[in-house]
């Protein structure tokens, strides 16, 4: 009895595989007819397949495909219909897919399949590309490639079973300068690079092609650990750096000259736990920032280190930690006299205490909702490595408030530590600042909410480019619910951590901030000391203040041409060659600047009080006068005075120069009274006029920044980028505004070193700066055109020209500015500020100078038509 139980259950067994086999055949012969490929013999086909070396860092091969296929075939007519359609994407799915069901996950397009009928066929032409950026296999079209050994990669012709036995009339490899070697031995040609097949079996098109030693260094180099010591190397550079830059600014405090009771180590260091300042919290800020940066780049490239519940545990308790760590309840040493040692400074006001609960309670509110969405997955229907279980809709409504609180607490951070640097630093308006303290729950829960709604539209972002590829890679394939679930659910798990990296690496405007604070700090400390007057009226910064002005440039301009190559391996050497830059043409030019060449004698006697700067701009208006009389007497339109009345009146203007600078030191000939007063600049203080720079340099690179930022987002590519990556957007934004941070950047350095520049016109300042930055980008535009070696070899080096220009333009608009601005207490005897300018480089020398600006101009206009994509 046992025995016949076993023979039936045995029975049963080998019925179900067999009806298992036989329905898998037939589904496959289901699917063979249901293309009807037979019907396809008398249609043809061909493919070219294009590899662009020299554009990008990565090798981009192109392909493109044309199948005829008679009106016969079942499937042709549907080829015609709306591309919306099922039988569309049934046609479609069988003549560009056949039997394969795996997604082209690599493969991009910029556009649909373009169908044209005739009388008999209907044509397909089918255009992808990709790119060599990985060792996985890359589906292209009609072609596979693959790594095979070393720096050699194959590729075949694999078309799907459906185009297999149609015949292939031509073929073509296009290799450009590429090393590449025919493996089938069936090509029919082999010219100009290139590789011809006529009427070949696709198992007959096969070839190798060797990658370049740059592109492959640069595979090899972003597939290993050692890809990120180029960024690991931008931290600790930029840690190093803010270092350095308190060290400096605490020395301003710190200086037993400056009269100061107490010391600055205790306050900015170690000592004085209950005073909050600045210089503290810069340190607090490059130690955290560092070890934050290290943190995330180990959990990129060792993903499996920790499980993605654990990362984002890791992720919401160092958000939290860099919220509660920036103390913007902190007021540092803004309420507290010079003369109040540290350990006399009493506790936190009320004030103080209300603020600090609002942010502590709101933060650890946010942070509670995301770990307990962490430590307890079970309530939201979530396994324990966070994948919806059971309810699907209350599984990703976990995984949207985890990723939303991790954003925001991240946010969060981010404008904490803004508001502490701007705060104690004083930037911010001391109105904004008596609002905050008067309610700072209202305007904690105010910032709170934006900040929550730019983590909504981060998400947002997130959810459409999920949609997008979705569709792009599963465009033909059927997309089955549970791989839909999967991608859906995967990206969704990586949300926060996706977007923290892009949040993080916008944190360099923190660096920005920080730097103008201590630098600010350093100004007001300098004013309590006693003599402050003679700093008043000082020729430009000291060697401390040098060093952070130096540091500025090289942060908020200097960087911006690394964006444009790419490499992050290079972002600390370009750091370093622009530091190296300005301080090389400030060494040199000083040299040569008006007040330089006058002596020191000349500004004790002439510039150190404002009763002599006062002096100096009557002198000037003298000058002008003369020089206007003069004119007017040259063309005989000129009464009352005479040519001796003229020269000796100059004469004496001269005298007055020569007298100022000492009988051991004769000015050139050449530098007048006015070119001493526009060199001098519109303000008192070299700070003054290093912020009245930097906000005509921000309003004039309004035009700049917007036609960058439509160059970045024109042509197919780049809109892909948009529609397909989820932080695209907000990228194109932060470009934005970094080019304006440039911008204004370029200009404070133009403003705060204007005294030190060489030229008698502010025109001739603007190229100090431009070349400060044009000499590295010059030498990377050699190494470029030498190597071959970084990302875009030509629209590269034409991107950081055409950024020199627009700087030098906006430059010499700012330094034209500062010329009029210098004497705008003349506004009221001339009409406008063209005829006042017109006065002080007078004819011969205004139409130079706008002749110079409309050269600038159109060189800006050429270079921008050659880069804009057609």
């Amino acid at each position: 009895m046992t025995g016949i139980r076993w023979w039936r259950l045995l029975s049963l067994v080998a019925v179900a595989v067999m009806w298992w086999g036989c329905s898998t055949a037939q589904a496959q012969q289901n699917h063979y007819t249901e293309c009807r490929a037979d019907q396809l013999d008398t249609g043809h086909a061909e493919a070219t397949i294009h590899f662009k070396p020299h554009d990008e860092e990565f090798i981009r091969v192109v392909s493109e495909m044309t199948v005829s296929v008679p009106m016969e075939w079942s499937l042709a007519r549907p080829l015609t219909f709306s591309t919306k359609s099922d039988d569309y994407r049934k046609a479609m799915r069988c003549l560009l897919r056949g039997q394969k069901h795996q997604p082209h996950d690599q493969e991009w397009r910029s556009h649909g399949p373009k169908v044209t009928t005739e009388d008999d066929k209907v044509t397909v032409q089918y255009e992808s590309y990709a790119w060599i950026k990985s060792y996985k296999l890359i589906q292209l079209g009609p072609w596979e490639i693959q790594k095979f050994k070393g720096d050699t990669w194959n590729v075949c012709l694999k078309p799907p079973s459906t185009l297999q036995n149609i015949p292939w009339t031509k073929v073509t490899a296009d290799l450009s300068d590429l090393k590449f070697s025919d493996s089938s031995s069936h090509s029919s040609s082999i010219e100009n690079q290139s590789l011809t097949w006529l009427n070949q079996p696709p198992s007959h098109v096969l070839f190798d092609v060797e990658l370049p030693w740059q592109r492959w260094w640069i595979l090899s180099y972003d597939q290993s650990p050692w890809s990120s010591v180029g960024v690991a190397a931008w931290w600790v550079c930029a840690s190093i750096a803010i270092a350095l830059a308190a060290f400096y600014a605490q020395r301003a405090y710190a200086s037993p000259a400056s009269g100061m009771r107490g010391s600055g180590w205790r306050v900015g260091f170690i000592g004085g736990w209950r005073n909050e300042g600045l210089v503290r919290a810069v340190l607090q800020w490059a130690l955290f920032s560092g070890t934050v940066a290290l943190t995330l780049i180990l959990l990129i490239k060792m993903p499996k280190l920790l499980e993605p519940r654990w990362r984002v545990l890791l992720c919401i308790l160092a958000g939290l930690a860099l919220v509660l760590v920036a103390r913007p309840w902190s007021r540092g040493m803004e309420s507290q006299a010079p003369d109040v040692r540290a350990d006399e400074a009493t506790g936190p006001d009320p004030d103080q205490r209300r603020q600090a609960r609002a942010v502590i309670v709101t933060a650890s509110t946010v942070a509670a909702i995301g770990l307990l969405v962490v430590l307890s997955p079970g309530l939201f229907g979530l396994s324990q490595h966070l994948e919806p279980r059971e309810s699907l809709a209350l599984g990703r409504t976990g995984l949207a408030l985890k990723g939303l609180a991790t954003v925001w607490l991240w946010l969060a951070a981010m404008v904490a530590w803004a508001w502490r640097f701007a705060r104690e630093g004083g930037l911010v308006r001391a109105r904004w600042v008596l609002k905050y303290d008067k309610a700072p729950v209202r305007w904690t829960v105010a910032v709170g909410v934006l900040l929550g709604g730019i983590a909504g539209a981060l998400l947002w972002c997130i959810w459409k480019t999920i949609e997008r590829q979705l569709e792009r890679i599963y465009w033909l394939t059927d997309q089955s619910p549970a791989s839909k679930r999967h991608y859906i659910d995967d990206r969704l798990i990586r949300f926060s951590f996706t977007d923290l990296l892009w949040i993080f690496s916008c944190s360099w405007f923190l660096t920005g901030i920080m730097l103008i604070s201590l630098l600010r700090f350093r100004v007001q400390a300098q004013r309590t000391r006693p003599g402050h007057e003679q700093e008043q009226f000082s020729l430009g910064p000291n060697r401390p203040e040098l060093v952070l002005t130096v540091a500025i440039f090289a942060f908020a301009v200097g960087l911006r041409g690394a964006t444009f190559v790419g490499v992050n391996a290079q972002y600390a050497a370009w750091f370093l060659l622009n530091i190296c830059s300005l301080v090389m043409v400030l060494v040199v030019g000083r040299k040569r600047s008006v007040l330089r060449q006058l002596g020191r004698h000349f500004y004790t006697q002439r510039l150190d009080t404002d009763k002599h700067r006062k002096e100096l701009m009557a002198k000037a208006h003298q000058y002008r006068n003369l020089n206007h009389q003069a004119y007017l007497l040259d063309h005989g339109r000129a009464t009352g005075i005479t040519t001796y009345q003229l020269e000796d009146r100059l004469h004496k203007l001269r005298q007055w120069l020569v007298d100022g600078c000492g009988s051991k030191k004769c000015p050139p000939n050449q530098i007048s009274v006015l070119d001493v007063a526009l060199s001098w600049g519109p303000e008192d203080h070299w700070w003054s006029n290093a912020s009245r720079a930097a906000r005509l340099a921000f309003w004039f690179g309004l035009p700049a920044s917007a036609s960058l930022v439509f160059l970045n987002v024109r042509g197919s590519f780049n809109w892909t980028r948009i529609l397909f990556e989820p932080v695209r957007i907000p990228e194109v934004v932060v470009s934005a505004i970094s080019y304006q941070v440039a911008w204004a950047g370029a200009g404070f350095v133009l403003g705060a070193l204007w005294r030190l520049l060489p030229g008698r016109r502010g025109t001739v300042r603007a190229w100090s700066v431009t070349v400060a930055y044009a000499l590295p980008a010059g030498l990377v535009f050699l190494f470029i055109r030498l190597t071959d070696f970084i990302r875009l070899s030509n629209s590269g080096s034409m991107y950081l020209l055409l950024f020199s220009l627009l700087m030098l333009t906006i430059l010499t608009l700012t330094g034209i500015w500062m010329d009029t601005a210098t004497f705008s207490e003349e506004r009221e005897f001339w009409p406008s500020r063209f005829t006042l300018l017109l006065s002080l480089y007078q004819v011969r020398g205004f139409s130079g100078q706008i002749a110079l600006l409309l050269t600038q101009v159109t060189a800006v206009a050429a270079i921008y038509r050659d880069l804009v994509p057609k």
